[in-house]
Formats: C-alpha cells, sequence, structure tokens
C-alpha cells in the first residue's frame, strides 16, 4: 500500500524529501516501476474513457 502512495504523490510532485529517501532506502525499483506503468495505464484508460464519455454526450 506504501508503494501506491508514493507513486501517487510522485504522479502529482508532491513526494517529500523524508518519503523519498524511505523509498529509495526500503524498496525494491521494480516495485515502484510496476506501480507506476499500472497507473500510468489506469490514468491513460480513464482519460479515452472520459473523452468519448464527453463526445458521445455533445453528440459528436
Amino acid at each position: 500500500m506504501q508503494i501506491i502512495l508514493s507513486v501517487l504523490a510522485a504522479f502529482f510532485g508532491v513526494q517529500s524529501e523524508r518519503n523519498r529517501e524511505r523509498d529509495f532506502g526500503r524498496g525494491k525499483a521494480i516495485h515502484y516501476i510496476a506501480v507506476g506503468l499500472v497507473m500510468t495505464l489506469v490514468l491513460i484508460v480513464a482519460l479515452v474513457g472520459l473523452v468519448k464519455w464527453v463526445l458521445h454526450a455533445s453528440g459528436v
């Protein structure tokens, strides 16, 4: 769960120095990379879905 919160904070650019040091000290890079890739994919799918919904709702 901590990895997900850290990646979310990094997505928005609000990661504190203390948390960044903790993440680099304890976590494995592959876990952060995997969570980051999955969250990026989810963001892209959500944005595409939102755009399709808005276009459909506007009658385009």
